[in-house]
């Protein structure tokens, strides 16, 4: 029987160690309850299925990530094509070493954008919002051509789609990867720039 309260944060991060144990087509409510010394219905008190049980592990993953994103699109001193160029390498860089460093966790990130769930959804949204806010700033002091800042946005991430997109996550171990990154980013913001 379980000592203290049980809360939604101490069913997240269960369902974390679950999710590392088994994978996120094995682990069950079952199993989070069993972890946590309740029994499942105490579970499905806080979430009402185990879907919505693995949006609340990754809602929380990415919004950990959210503020470093932030900060590399965010410093209006900097100059565009150098905030698009980090933003970019950020996103990159929180994928692959999530997919190398916790392989479990990664592997419920691959679920949820199959399924198109809104956490993933609210996901590519806060990304093309930021590249979007890098874009406005861009063309507005000159640096970027003009054009549709939501076109443009949606442009770059799909170019760039093979870096950070959980389908790719198999190529993302290859030795070049990086510098296949540089190439594309470099090709866009070279392909943005006003002439």
């Amino acid at each position: 029987m379980r000592a203290e309260p049980l809360d939604a944060e101490a069913i997240v991060s269960a369902t974390e160690e679950v999710l590392r144990r088994h994978g996120p087509d094995k682990a069950t409510v079952v199993d989070v309850a069993r972890l946590l010394g309740v029994s499942h219905g105490s579970v499905y008190r806080h979430f009402p299925s185990k879907a919505a049980l693995r949006e609340a592990v990754t809602r929380r993953w990415l919004d950990r990530v959210r503020e470093d994103l932030a900060a590399a699109a965010g410093d209006p001193a900097t100059a565009p094509a150098d905030r698009l160029r980090g933003l970019l390498v950020t996103v990159f860089a929180a994928k692959w070493a999530k997919a190398r460093q916790d392989p479990e966790l990664f592997a419920t990130f691959q679920v949820l954008a199959a399924e198109h769930s809104a956490v993933s959804s609210a996901h590519i949204a806060f990304l093309l919002d930021r590249i979007r806010a890098v874009v406005v700033d861009g063309i507005a002091d000159g640096a970027f051509a003009g054009g549709d800042p939501e076109v443009i946005a949606r442009a770059v991430l799909n170019a760039t789609s093979r870096f950070h997109d959980p389908r790719h996550v198999a190529e993302w171990g290859s030795p070049e990867v990086e510098a296949e990154s540089e190439g594309v980013i470099s090709l866009i913001v070279d392909g943005i720039r006003a002439r």
